[in-house]
């Protein structure tokens, strides 16, 4: 509760999403991904088509960044 107001957490964070505003962030940002521009991109093997006919026809996923504890 803060000036008065009882406000639900989550409810909080889609507003300040919509918002485009953050929280204090204590430490160091951290940078996920650097793209290397002299590297050439992988092919796109769907071809941008993000729809199926059928389900399970098509599967994307992006492991750009996992964090681990190993680090």
């Amino acid at each position: 509760m803060r000036a008065g107001h009882r406000v639900a957490c989550c409810t909080i964070e889609r507003l300040m999403g919509e918002l485009g505003i953050e929280g204090v962030i204590r430490g160091q940002r951290r940078r996920t991904t650097i793209p290397e521009p002299a590297v050439p991109r992988p092919p796109d093997l769907v071809n941008r088509r993000f729809t199926a006919q059928r389900p399970n026809q098509l599967w994307l996923a992006d492991l750009t960044y996992v964090r681990t504890w190993s680090g």
